[in-house]
């Protein structure tokens, strides 16, 4: 092994074993993660304003990373307290980074050992992808925590490297993700248009790739500092740059932005909903509409909302992969209305069924959905869809049989990423015995009830076999989730007839 092979393994296991501490005082790896972000970013700021580098950054002397390393004890604690609430009211990618910033390390022999663990190391030298690995790894435990939350803003990175080598997003181009969540797809995307394999670069293309490729949306704070984090440790973006991760809801309204790429997982859950303070003063909730011109039908799932949103957001040509929900492909009232305008206004080509056990939310049934806008016509965009159930008689978990990016090779040498033109249907072959590629045309899927996008034609072994019986969880989701599909299909009916 290298030396820098290592430093890495070492630095990596530093950062892992102080995690490890903290968690015996009841620091989790989401608390951790944002110190680290905190610290990681100061000391990062301190070896760029000195030689060679010499940059005038915007960070005040007072609250600078050697203010925190003349510091011991219950001094060090109170000034980085002060120091955090300070710098989180500094305007730019700084101000973000530290936006309601708190500190989660109470003791001040801790905290100081970890100030000294990342003084130790020169960060601005350390290669993108030793401290991207660093990050993601702690990323990715953070999501497995279930007591956080965090994996519902995690998706498989297999999946994630799968959806952006079919698409082929290339230099000069815009990508955006109004759901970014820890920034997953631009770091795929990153990856795949920086691989000399892909494309030879030049300078106004890395410089197009660091600073105006990426632009998203994230309304949790401690999720965009994350993602902030983690763009500009992979670098991406810079001290200076402008913010391209907004706060905003996405969803709102439309902010003007046409990309050429949509590369996105919407977050979990169907319904959009306020939480506000009833006349009782009791908390209480209530479903949430997006009210915009632009969009083709006024409704609360906010699925069918963000497949809307997206479509705004393409460029005439634009193109986009995005993960979804079964009820997105079934759904009556809104969804069906959907499906038939996204059917008519984009070439909805492609729609892989992803298997259950991939995802850190249990039960969870999705899919990807590949579709190019097109120009206004008189006819319908897409003349065929085409279907790879990934699903039927496979199981992952996320433990013992994780989706790695080996497993969905087949499908993407069935998409044919550098000519979907010529795709051919393999109902049988050595790594498709099951005959898991096939397409339908319009007509046919017009002809279907509610244009009903599920899909499926392979047998489902667990249905005749009682021992592959899947789990309570996902037969009770499954039940759940089709008497909400019904009762939102019968709320938009009630509402058609009483004229609302």
């Amino acid at each position: 092994m290298s030396t820098e092979s290592n430093n890495t393994a070492g630095i990596i296991s530093k950062v892992w074993s102080f995690c490890n501490t903290l968690r015996d005082d009841g620091v989790g790896y989401g608390d951790y993660l944002e110190q680290l972000t905190y610290l990681l970013f100061l000391k990062m700021a301190d070896e760029f304003s000195k030689p060679p580098y010499n940059r005038q950054l915007p960070i005040p002397k007072a609250y600078n990373w050697e203010s925190l390393t003349a510091k011991r004890g219950a001094e060090l604690e109170n000034h980085y307290t002060n120091l955090l609430r300070e710098l989180s009211q500094s305007k730019g990618i700084l101000g973000q980074i530290f936006i309601k910033s708190q500190n989660k390390i109470q003791d001040p022999a801790k905290l100081y050992k970890l100030i000294d663990m990342i003084d130790k190391e020169q960060w601005s030298t350390m290669g993108a992808d030793v401290k991207g690995k660093i990050y993601e790894g702690l990323l990715e435990k953070n999501a497995e925590d279930t007591k956080s939350g965090a994996g519902q803003y995690f998706t498989p990175r297999a999946l994630i490297r799968a959806m952006v080598e079919c698409v082929r997003s290339e230099p000069m181009k815009t990508i955006a993700d109004p759901a970014c969540g820890t920034g997953g797809f631009f770091l795929a995307a990153y990856d795949f248009i920086a691989n000399p394999d892909n494309y030879s670069l030049n300078r106004e293309h890395k410089e197009f790739l660091k600073h105006k490729t990426f632009f998203g949306n994230e309304i949790v704070a401690g999720t965009r500092r994350m993602a902030l984090m983690n763009l500009f440790l992979h670098n991406i973006g810079d001290f200076e740059s402008d913010n391209f991760i907004s706060p905003a809801d996405a969803l709102v309204s439309d902010s003007g932005l046409r990309v050429d790429y949509v590369l996105a997982n919407p977050p979990f859950g169907k319904k959009s909903s306020m939480t506000f303070t009833n006349d009782e003063g009791e908390q209480d909730s209530e479903d949430l509409t997006y009210n915009r011109q632009d969009f083709w039908v006024t409704t609360s799932n906010k699925q069918l909302n963000f497949v809307q949103h997206i479509r705004t957001m393409l460029k005439s040509d634009g193109r986009a992969a995005v993960v979804l929900p079964d009820n997105v492909l079934f759904e009556g009232g809104a969804g069906e209305t959907i499906r038939k305008k996204l059917l008519e206004t984009t070439n909805l080509h492609t729609i892989l069924r992803l298997p259950t056990g991939i995802f850190y939310k249990q039960g969870v049934k999705a899919n990807v959905l590949f579709f190019d806008n097109k120009p206004a016509s008189k006819n319908a965009q897409t003349k065929e869809i085409w279907f790879y159930d990934f699903r039927t008689n496979i199981k992952f978990s996320l433990k013992k049989n994780p989706l790695r990016f080996e497993d969905l090779k087949d499908f993407i040498a069935c998409y044919q990423p550098s000519n979907i033109n010529k795709r051919k249907e393999a109902f049988h072959s050595e790594t498709n015995p099951e005959g898991r590629w096939r397409k339908f045309t319009y007509e046919e899927i017009m002809e279907r009830d509610k244009t009903s996008l599920d899909i499926t034609w392979i047998k489902d072994k667990s249905l005749t076999d009682l021992d592959n019986l899947p789990d309570p969880d996902v037969l009770a989701n499954d039940i759940i989730e089709n008497l909400e599909a019904g009762i939102e299909s019968f709320k938009e009916i009630m509402a058609a007839i009483n004229g609302k």
